[in-house]
């Protein structure tokens, strides 16, 4: 699965890569929204993507250079067969390049990145962003995405939508070590799910044993956390559950949770409620990016 600017495509896995495909998307300024006639039903599986990737392409890029550079950057990617899991929900924004999956020159119109950790591993990156977010939902980040808040805040958003798989991590991983000046903040739900996705990418997960530290980097959890709950309508709020309180049990008993992260859970065990980052739209769906930009500008994180 990839995400294109401000939207998101989701492909099934196919044992072969797509054929490029010279038709796909004329020129809007001089032939109009002129798209490949599909109806006969020969088309194959890959055709098919690579459509569903250029229709979304051309409702966002309002010119139609960008629309043409974009499509031929994920033309040349040839990673579809890959496992979906294995993928990241990535957009990355402020020049962020990546010279081995992306066309040459095609900026940061697109950017997938497979599960291969050989290829992650050699990723060669530049940004200019200040901040990194790593966002547990994806509807969340498509949110973020759609509204633009990367051109209130220098930033780049991640998401693994929900458990990090070790690809994501690795890839968090490998943005510390190229960009150690950056930093980099977790938007989780408040419960303990959602704490459990921060210690996973601050730690490692515990099955790694001593390999866990490769998959790890220094994440700060921005949000949602206690001083938010203000912000929150009591009807927002949802009863914690016995898998809740599962987790929680074993989040406590780690001996590398800090002391304010334990805090927190306790306040999530002791009022026996949780919330999703989805009820701060009861202040209007562009306050989520204020949200982020205050927490920021006022050192809100742990």
């Amino acid at each position: 699965m990839a995400d294109v600017r401000r939207s998101s495509i989701s492909s099934s896995p196919s044992n072969t890569s797509p054929t490029p495909i010279s038709f796909l998307l004329q020129s809007v300024e001089d032939d109009g929204d002129v798209l490949p006639d599909f109806s006969s039903g020969k088309e194959s599986n890959s055709e098919r993507i690579v459509l569903q990737v250029a229709l979304c392409i051309a409702r966002l890029f309002p010119s139609p250079l960008q629309v043409n550079q974009t499509i031929q950057a994920v033309l040349v990617l040839g990673s579809w067969h890959l496992v979906e899991e294995l993928l990241l929900a990535v957009y990355c924004c402020r020049n962020l390049t990546e010279r081995l999956l992306t066309a040459p020159h095609a900026g940061p119109l697109v950017m997938l990145f497979s599960g291969d950790l050989n290829l992650l591993e050699k990723l060669i990156m530049k940004t200019d962003a200040r901040y990194i977010f790593v966002i547990e939902k994806h509807a969340i980040f498509q949110r973020l995405v759609e509204d633009q808040v990367f051109n209130q805040i220098p930033c780049i958003f991640i998401t693994a939508k929900g458990y990090p798989d070790i690809a994501t991590r690795f890839l968090l991983h490998r943005m510390s070590r190229a960009f150690p000046e950056i930093k980099i903040f977790g938007l989780v739900d408040w419960n303990p799910a959602g704490l459990a996705i921060i210690c996973t990418f601050k730690y490692g997960s515990i099955g790694m044993g001593l390999e866990a530290y490769r998959y790890a980097c220094n994440v700060k959890w921005l949000g949602l956390r206690k001083d938010d709950l203000d912000a929150i309508p009591e009807e927002s709020f949802i009863p914690l559950k016995p898998k809740d309180m599962q987790i929680a049990k074993s989040l406590i008993s780690s001996e590398i949770l800090q002391d304010n992260y334990k805090e927190e859970l306790a306040i999530m065990v002791q009022s026996g409620k949780k919330a999703e980052i989805e009820a701060l739209y009861f202040h209007g769906y562009d306050y989520l990016g204020k949200y982020l930009a205050n927490k920021v500008v006022k050192v809100n994180y742990i």
